[in-house]
């Protein structure tokens, strides 16, 4: 029986887009039928397998979306929500792959049901491009989130406190007002989209939150004075009001976590 360690570097060291959500996908459901052995002999890559396009140039050198409901505007914006989920494929695999051995079948279970996830996002999200004449890769995009992954590669607590607990939290802030613009613009399909990534991510952000918690409790150590302080080592950014605190209360994120070491809004 295949290890599932190596089904996750394979699907990670896949570089086509759509290819790598199938195989995201398949490792997902191999592991839940039994499929995988649950054991760890080969290492995740430091970096996944890319495709050619888009371009990753640095954060300071992306181009501005576009003013308002342009069309333009509306590509550059389903473009940023693809690459959001194609690179968030990558960082739940990583999630179970890379700390899986340590942390359990729950934990690993759990990660490959979020990459599973992400994919599906990911073809909802190239569709939608599709429907407006462009593709996955047409734009430039960043790759901000998959620096974070590395810098925490370490520790799996710091890679929880940054990766689910921020930059995924970060998404239950910010996609209701999307989904609100995108409705009023007419697009019932693409907030239907919207709605069902937020719904999912609130989930995903309950894992990072609960698997955070428990390596709290096995370091002796309080989740609250943990989090905030991996945040301050690891996390480059702010982390910035408004906070959509209902989404981050049913996600496991408490207000005592995130008001203390917020921005000023």
């Amino acid at each position: 029986m295949p290890s599932v360690a190596s089904a996750i570097r394979a699907a990670l060291l896949t570089a086509d887009p759509t290819a790598k959500a199938f195989a995201a996908r398949g490792v997902a459901r191999d592991w839940a039928a039994g499929r995988l052995d649950f054991a760890f002999d080969c290492a995740m890559p430091d970096r996944p397998a890319r495709p050619d396009l888009p371009e990753l140039p640095p954060p300071n050198r992306m181009p501005k979306r576009g003013k308002g409901g342009s069309e333009r505007a509306r590509i550059a914006l389903w473009h940023s929500l693809a690459h959001i989920e194609f690179v968030a494929i990558d960082l739940a695999l990583d999630m179970a792959g890379r700390f899986g051995a340590a942390m359990g079948r729950q934990f690993v279970s759990d990660f490959l049901a979020v990459a599973a996830d992400e994919a599906m996002h990911f073809g909802l999200l190239a569709r939608r491009l599709r429907s407006l004449g462009s593709f996955y890769g047409a734009l430039p995009a960043h790759d901000g989130l998959w620096d974070a992954a590395h810098a925490t590669r370490h520790d799996v607590a710091a890679r929880l406190a940054v990766v689910p607990m921020v930059l995924e939290a970060r998404g239950l802030d910010v996609t209701p007002h999307t989904l609100e613009r995108v409705r009023a613009a007419g697009d019932e399909t693409g907030a239907r989209v919207l709605e069902r990534i937020l719904d999912d991510e609130i989930a995903h952000v309950r894992f990072g939150a609960t698997h955070f918690g428990a390596v709290a409790a096995a370091r002796g150590e309080s989740a609250e004075i943990l989090w905030k302080s991996l945040v301050a080592t690891y996390f480059r950014g702010a982390v910035k009001p408004p906070f959509n605190d209902s989404a981050r209360q049913a996600a496991g994120l408490p207000r005592s976590f995130y008001a203390g070491v917020a921005a000023p809004a």
